[in-house]
Parts: C-alpha cells; structure tokens; sequence
C-alpha cells in the first residue's frame, strides 16, 4: 500500500472515536484508493513507455524521412540532369533528320542547278559567237545587220537573266530548308512550294538510284493564292511525304517488276478557310496493325539504317504549330494518302 494510505490506515485502526462499522467504510475507502492510486501509476508507467518507444520511433522517422529527402534530391538531380541530355540529343536527332533530308535534296537540287547553268553557258556561247559577227558587220559598215544581231544578243542576255535567277532561287530554297526555321509565317505560295519538292525529292532519288522511275501527277488549286506559313518547315513535311511515298512506290516495284506501274500524285484544293494538301501514292500501303504508331517518334517500317522514325513524327509537330491537322487513308498493298490541312 501506498506509504501516506499506510499512515491513513494505521490512524482509522487506533482511533477510539470510530465504531468498528465506521472503520471498516473508511478502511475500505483506503484499500479502493490505494487499488486506484496503483492503477492511475501502472498507466502513468505505461504511458511514459509509450511516450518513450514514440519518441524513439519518432526520431527514426525524421532521421528516414531526411534520408529520403536527400535520396529523393539526388533523383531529381539526376532526372534534371537526364532531362537535358535527352533534349540535348532530341535536338541532335531533330538536327540530324533536317540534315538527312537535306542529304536527299542534294542530288535533286544539282540536277535542279544544272538545267538553267547548261542555258547560261549556251547562250553565253551564243552570244560570243554573235558579238564577233556584230564586230564583222560593223567593220563592213552594215550596221542594219549589226543591230539585228544585237537584238538578239539582247534577247540571249534576256534568257541568261532568267535562268540565272531560277538557279538563284534553288539556291535560296535549298539555304531555307537547310537553315533553321525563324519561326515567322510568311505569305508563300503553296502550289510551287509543293512543285519545287515534288521534282527536288524525284531527281535526288533518280541521282542516288539510277533504277528507280515514278510517274507524278499534280493538280493545283490555282484559287488559293498566298498563304501564310513557315515555307521551310511546311516544305519539310512535303518533302518527308513525297519521299516516303516514292520509297513505298519503289519497294512495290521491286516486288512486282512487270506489271506494277508506280505513281505518285500531289495536289492542293482549297477549302473554306482551310488548304489541303494531298500526297498519295499507289505503293505498299502501311500495315494497319501499325498505323496508329506512324506519328511516334522512332517508329519507322523501314529498315534499320534507312530512317531515323522521325519524320513523320517531326511533322505532325510542324503541322500541329501550324494549327493545321495531318490525316492518313491507307490500304496495304494499294497504296496510301496523307492529307494536310492548314487554315488561311
């Protein structure tokens, strides 16, 4: 018993002034209050236990949680760190695809370059001839003769002008596509864009394929007129389409060698508000297991070295900026069509 109860106790048992009854109702009160006082210390002893194990525990938390805290930073380190490199090498692989594009207009272009160089130095051979004709004429005193000659002269220069210019402009397309996009829409005619890589994509493939043969179709909305977009980054989607279109064109070809007859079609329509640009080719066709993937990025069906995945990818994005829309209608064996829809 509690030692100050003990005393109460002693005390109730040697007084003279309580009946017997009196002391057993106040000894009992005492033995109730000690059983209590016990109880209320065994729970105070248990609570202290609990605070204790709690405490312990509660400082195993903090110290797991800090440990975590710390783990969790490293993590966000190294997914910050990983974030950069992955678009440090998304932006090589961007650059990369731009440049194997590229790659595939060189040849395209020479032939492009070559056509109005052969006019420049024809009539400038011409020309010469003709000058020392006029300097005979005139040396002869038959000036109604000489200045015949020197209209034509005029009329050749006329012609070196004009083809030098169309070089001129096949080299600033070929710098356009090769540079990076500036990222201003400019007003831009959309039927010679699309001619220009139509025939630019045919004579690079020709140039690295002396084989390969295609007929092409257009037909061009003469309604459209100028529309606004980024000519370099629209003329990479029509360059990936009608290469694309010419390789399933030619994959057939090599599957069918007799009968098959490749054509690849491009045309342009106007709609309301909005353009459409169409490339359809006769060819392959894409499997219709996989035509939901065409648009990932690094999903290609063709083989391994003959794509990066990227093109089609790259321009559903150039498409999407545009807040335009790339559709596609495709059959395997038959043949495919892409749709671009631009608004004005």
């Amino acid at each position: 018993m509690n030692q100050d109860l003990q005393k109460i106790n002693d005390i109730i048992q040697q007084s003279q002034h309580l009946s017997d009854e009196e002391k057993s109702v106040l000894l009992k009160s005492a033995k109730d209050a000690d059983k209590a006082l016990e109880i209320a210390n065994f729970k105070l002893d248990r609570t202290e236990k609990v605070k204790r194990t709690t405490a312990i525990l509660l400082e195993e938390t903090i110290q797991e949680l800090e440990l975590k805290r710390k783990a969790i930073e490293e993590s966000n380190e190294a997914l910050k760190k990983s974030l950069e490199e992955l678009k440090s090498a998304q932006q090589q692989l961007i650059q990369s695809e731009k440049m194997a594009s590229l790659g595939e207009l060189t040849a395209g272009i020479a032939h492009e370059i070559q056509n109005p160089l052969n006019f420049v130095n024809n009539f400038s051979d011409v020309s010469k001839e003709l000058l020392d004709e006029m300097k005979e004429e005139l040396n002869k005193g038959d000036t109604d003769e000489a200045k015949a000659i020197a209209d034509d002269v005029i009329q050749n220069l006329e012609k070196i002008l004009h083809h030098g210019k169309r070089a001129g402009d096949i080299v600033k397309g070929m710098l356009q596509h090769s540079r990076t996009s500036s990222g201003q829409k400019e007003l831009t005619n959309i039927n010679a864009l699309a001619d220009e890589y139509l025939r630019l994509a045919y004579h690079g493939l020709r140039a690295k394929d002396k084989t390969f043969n295609a007929a092409t179709k257009t037909d061009y909305d003469e309604n459209i007129g100028l529309i606004k977009i980024i000519p370099q980054d629209i003329g990479r989607v029509i360059l990936n389409l009608i290469s694309n279109a010419f390789y399933a064109v030619n994959e057939k070809k090599k599957q069918q060698p007799e009968e098959y007859e490749p054509v690849v079609s491009i045309s342009t329509k106007r709609l309301n508000n909005n353009v459409e640009i169409a490339i359809k080719d006769n060819g392959t066709g894409i499997p219709k297991i996989v035509v939901d993937k065409i648009f990932q990025p690094f999903f290609t069906t063709k083989p391994t070295g003959s794509g990066t995945g990227l093109g089609l990818s790259l321009s559903y994005d150039i498409v999407k900026a545009h807040g335009g829309l790339i559709k596609v209608n495709t059959k395997e064996n038959e043949g495919t069509e892409f749709k671009i829809v631009l608004a004005f």
